[in-house]
């Protein structure tokens, strides 16, 4: 599993998570796009935004490997912000790479390309 060096481990102040520490001896946690309905919590759509935040800062527009980055933080925006880079797709995959979707990104998380909001 590769990790990514200076990807900040979680959301500062709070328990969201942005990485793991170590790779499941069972495989990767697969990858699985969530809806996010509008009724979320402020704390919520914090995270999602400062994590797409973090993913342009560290990879712009370059393909990436998941590595350890977390599952369940990258299915809020699987599908839409961030899409498979890679044909075929393994969602259960570390060495699974993405890209972001930089349209739909923009459009979505404007706030996360303004390089003075960044985290």
């Amino acid at each position: 599993m590769h990790k990514h060096r200076g990807f900040p481990s979680r959301l500062p102040g709070t328990d969201y998570q942005f990485t793991i520490r170590r790779d499941n001896p069972k495989g990767a946690t697969k990858i699985v796009a969530r809806q996010r309905y509008a009724d979320r919590s402020p704390n919520d759509k914090t995270a999602d935004l400062n994590f797409m935040a973090c993913l342009v800062k560290h990879f712009g527009d370059e393909p990436f490997e998941r590595g350890n980055l977390d599952a369940g933080r990258l299915g809020w925006l699987f599908g839409r912000e961030v899409v498979a880079a890679q044909e075929p797709f393994d969602p259960a995959s570390y060495d699974a790479m993405l890209r972001i979707n930089r349209s739909v990104a923009e459009k979505s998380f404007p706030e996360a390309f303004d390089q003075e909001n960044r985290i």
